[in-house]
Parts: structure tokens; sequence; C-alpha cells
């Protein structure tokens, strides 16, 4: 594990890096019971948080000082991030109820909640650098954490087959919107 330094101004925060094959590898109740999952969970979701307080403070009032280009750069960067945390959160999430016992293994296992790297940000798309530095931060924060997940997602569920983009963020989205009415409940 490496600790590296946020944004200017931010406090210090924990990224893991390099996962061992035991990390990505074993049975998935053990995961789910690990320190790591419970780490992961917690800052995947800090950094939802994170993400959506800029997005709606401080971001929202620099994008309106943009010129018109840049505020498109800006737009199209931020809904990347959102969606791609959106993921991140429903795939937390999944795991999280199979912790809890909301959700059995082979439930947990269909192919709806499995989480891939598409073959379109492969090369990365790299963001424009007019970006606010802020934003530029969460978006590589979010990438080392998406990439982090897909190596656990394809660790834990090697036999699993290839999911469709288009029905693999549909099927995220719902478990996200049902694990939140859950937690409200």
């Amino acid at each position: 594990m490496i600790v590296r330094l946020r944004a200017k101004g931010h406090k210090r925060v924990k990224l893991l890096e390099n996962l061992g094959p035991d990390a990505m590898t074993g049975s998935i109740s053990t995961f789910i019971q690990s320190a790591l999952f419970t780490r992961t969970f917690r800052d995947g979701m800090a950094l939802v948080e994170e993400t959506a307080n800029y997005l709606d403070g401080e971001g929202r009032e620099i994008s309106k000082s943009m010129d018109r280009s840049h505020a498109m750069s800006y737009a199209s960067a931020s809904m990347r991030l959102t969606t791609q945390l959106m993921q991140i959160a429903s795939w937390l999430l999944v795991l999280r109820a199979l912790r809890e016992g909301d959700m059995t293994i082979d439930e947990a296992s269909d192919n709806k909640y499995r989480i891939r790297i598409p073959e379109s940000r492969r090369p990365r798309h790299k963001p424009a650098k007019e970006l606010p530095e802020t934003l530029l931060y969460l978006i590589t924060r979010s990438d080392q954490l998406f990439e982090q997940i897909a190596r656990l997602d394809k660790g834990l569920f090697a036999n699993e087959g290839e999911v469709s983009g288009r029905d693999g963020a549909m099927a995220q989205q719902e478990a996200l919107v049902k694990a939140f009415a859950r937690a409200k409940a």
C-alpha cells in the first residue's frame, strides 16, 4: 500500500496498488469478510461522496466561469467520472449485500453485476489538461479504483462470461437503487 498526497489543500489518502494474487483469488466469502474489502468499500464510498460534493459545489462554480469549449470538456469528464463511480458503488454494495446475507453467492455471481474495463477505455482516454486540478485528481483516483475493482471482480468471478456494457451498467444502476432503498428502510 502506498500513501499519496491528494490535490492541494486536501488530506492524505491511502491508495491500494499492485494487489498480489492472494487478494484477487480465493473464495468470495473469504474476501467479503476481509480487511481488504472493508477498506476498499470505505475508500470507494468516500470517493463517491467526495466527488459528489466537489461536483455539486466547487466544481459547479468553476465550470460556470469556463468558456464554452472548456465547459463542454468539464461536462463530458464529469459525466464519465459519475458513471464510473456509480459502477464502483454498485459493485461494492452488491458485495456488501452478500456479506450481510441480503444476497446469495449465486445472485451476486450473476453476469449483470460484473464489472469490466470496456475495450473503449483501452487505451485510456486522457482528460483535457484545461480541467480543474481537483477534477483531474478525482478522475485519476476513480480510474485507479475502477481498475483495482475490475481486477478483483475478475479474480473473484473468474468463471463468469463477459457482459455487455449497456446491460452491465443498467444492472449496476438497478442494484445501486435497490441497495439505497434498503438502507433507507
